[in-house]
């Protein structure tokens, strides 16, 4: 069985589509976070997949990089965001956020 561009796609696509349930559906904060890197992930994932049809293209790499490093440095923010509202709320509920408001 020959591996094409379709199985990435679909692969991809499954990411995408559980990585968008889980920020949807989830109250916790960190499980919002783990979403968002599915997401990042599925994207990145494209990227390579279509550099690697792609003859002598490495734009896609790069990208993919690009991605891993903002996903890298979106989880250091996200979870000190997250650290503080534990500290404060005694939960990380994502709910008890919009309390902040006041």
């Amino acid at each position: 069985m020959i591996i094409g561009l379709s199985h990435f796609l679909v692969v991809s696509a499954i990411l995408f589509g559980l990585g968008l349930l889980t920020v949807a559906t989830r109250r916790n904060a960190v499980a919002i976070l783990m979403g968002v890197e599915l997401i990042l992930n599925a994207a990145a994932l494209n990227f390579v997949a279509f550099s690697h049809y792609v003859e002598g293209a490495v734009t896609g790499m790069v990208f993919a990089l690009f991605i891993i490093v903002l996903a890298a440095a979106e989880a250091a923010i996200a979870l000190a965001i997250v650290l503080a509202i534990f500290r404060h709320f005694h939960s990380i509920d994502a709910n008890d956020v919009s309390t902040l408001k006041d």
